[in-house]
């Protein structure tokens, strides 16, 4: 069984994914995990994709579906898969959707985690992080404690990336990639939509269920 799981940034993907993967047997394929393995391992597409990034390129998706195409014919997959951070686009779905077709396969389900702006500005607007060791903390959810958080010093730092402006703009680019890709599951009749503003526990919850509902 192939997977997708989409979800806006905050809205705890990556751990779900690993999470989900473990209670079923799906290989959890990261395409940020897979790319650094074909670097390290000086792979012929990963020597190939390395050419573009060095150029400053985005690596063309034909390569990104060759190294996923690769990953997924490995023993360990033999279960499926549970793809997280690809596919971004509609020509990348429907990239995928060839590639698998033409190995007889295809994506069960792609299930959305469903958080609102709001929601995710809150969650990532408070992060900050130690000035002196750098452990990190949530204003909200895991608060220095007064005095001495972590290594004795009371300064935090917020970083560039979770101040309002940059969340702004990285829930923007989300919308813009992801919205037109909802829309292409949507009229395949394969999105499912879970909650994602509920506990951790619910929410791989009721991942699970929507696995099951296709599986069964």
């Amino acid at each position: 069984m192939y997977v997708i799981l989409l979800g806006p940034p905050g809205a705890g993907k990556g751990t779900q994914a690993v999470q989900t993967a473990e209670r079923t047997g799906l290989l959890h394929l990261s395409t940020g995990d897979m790319f650094r393995e074909n670097l390290r391992n000086g792979t012929e597409l990963g020597n190939l994709a390395k050419t573009y990034m060095d150029q400053g390129e985005l690596v063309p998706d034909d390569v990104t579906i060759r190294m996923l195409l690769e990953r997924i014919g490995r023993d360990d997959a033999r279960a499926g898969c549970l793809f997280d951070g690809f596919p971004r686009t509609v020509e990348q779905a429907k990239a995928l959707d060839e590639a698998l077709s033409e190995q007889g396969n295809e994506i069960a389900v792609t299930i959305l985690i469903d958080v609102s702006n709001e929601e995710i500005t809150r969650r990532l607007g408070g992060r900050v992080s130690c000035a002196t060791c750098g452990s990190v903390f949530h204003e909200i959810f895991n608060p220095p404690n007064a005095g001495s958080p972590c290594c004795g010093t009371v300064k935090m730092i917020q970083r560039d990336d979770d101040k309002p402006e940059a969340i702004a703009n990285r829930l923007q680019v989300y919308a813009d990639q992801t919205e037109p890709l909802v829309d292409y599951y949507n009229q395949t009749g394969k999105l499912a939509a879970v909650n994602g503003e509920q506990s951790p526990q619910a929410v791989g919850e009721d991942l699970l269920a929507a696995l099951q509902a296709v599986s069964s």
